[in-house]
């Protein structure tokens, strides 16, 4: 098992910026690729970034290429996202996730395993 908080969402007005955190607790935080996703109200969950085991690949939804950094602190069993040039088109209740590394596509959420509560996000334009 593996529990995700994620924390720092917030308002902030188009242009700026926010950090996301992920604090995971249970089994080996090593063991596993993170991921975050998006959901806005009426829309499917949408892939926005993901990191490997090592930080050493990260993946990026089209839509945040350039404006959004995913990293991991394994001293902490932290994952962040830093988002930056925010829109409101950004707008959305933001999950972290985890999956096995190596199975499964870093895209898809049907592969990730443990899943936290999400934190809003709203982008005022």
């Amino acid at each position: 098992q593996v529990q995700l908080v994620e924390s720092g969402g917030g308002l902030v007005q188009a242009g700026g910026s926010l950090r996301l955190s992920c604090a995971a607790s249970g089994r080996a935080f090593s063991d596993y690729t993170m991921g975050w996703f998006r959901q806005s109200p009426g829309k499917e969950r949408e892939f926005v970034t993901a990191i490997t085991r090592s930080g050493y690949r990260t993946y990026y939804g089209d839509v945040v290429k350039g404006r959004f950094t995913i990293s991991r602190d394994a001293a902490t069993d932290t994952v962040f996202l830093q988002m930056n040039s925010l829109r409101s088109e950004d707008t959305a209740v933001y999950f972290c996730a985890a999956k096995p590394f190596g199975l499964g596509a870093a895209s898809d959420s049907s592969a990730y395993d443990y899943w936290g509560q999400g934190t809003q996000v709203t982008v005022s334009s």
